[in-house]
């Protein structure tokens, strides 16, 4: 079953980053890179063509208190967000017994090749099992995506299936594969 999250007093820190909620004067940040194609893209979203389709994302951001703002400590920006949302496994009779969340990380292109999704990733793991108790955390991403499946890869992740997701965002379906890290396994 999916666990209740609420990061709204919540706050983690890596080497570089603080991964904290969303604050209203993100809004240009979030725009800068949600607004560059092909970032949005690869979680199933069409990118931003304008600051209000922002500022619609990030009220529903700073709302729903499931997503992490990634703030480069030394940039001093938000460069992405890592959300802990529901998961395919709450649907899955073989982890009906678990509590579970699903990770998903978007970055600014700026930033990718620098292993900062996995700092991110690696923190949100960390407080998924330590402080939130979840007893697994799930990953997905489209087959396409190389970046992501390394990330997961990297991050201890257990194959387990392919599957259909169909985005609202862009009525489209998408061929997706999904992975599993248990508690026991995350050390």
């Amino acid at each position: 079953m999916n666990i209740t999250i609420d990061i709204s007093n919540t706050q983690l820190v890596t080497p570089r980053l603080l991964l904290r909620p969303w604050q209203a004067e993100d809004l240009a940040d979030l725009h800068d890179y949600a607004s560059v194609p092909g970032v949005f893209e690869t979680a199933g979203r069409p990118h931003h063509k304008s600051l209000a389709h922002s500022q619609k994302l990030l009220d529903t951001y700073i709302q729903n208190k499931i997503c992490f703002a990634l703030y480069h400590l030394k940039d001093c920006r938000v460069i992405g967000s890592l959300e802990l949302h529901g998961s395919w496994a709450a649907k899955d009779a073989r982890f009906d017994h678990l509590l579970v969340t699903e990770l998903g990380i978007i970055i600014s292109r700026n930033y990718w090749g620098q292993a900062i999704a996995l700092e991110a990733a690696k923190a949100a793991i960390h407080h998924c099992f330590g402080t939130l108790g979840v007893d697994a955390v799930t990953a997905c991403h489209f087959l396409d995506n190389h970046q992501s499946r390394r990330l997961i890869e990297k991050c201890g992740f257990s194959y387990m299936q392919e599957d259909m997701y169909y985005s609202y965002h862009t009525d489209m379906e998408y061929q997706e594969k999904q992975y599993i890290l248990f508690r026991a396994c995350s050390h």
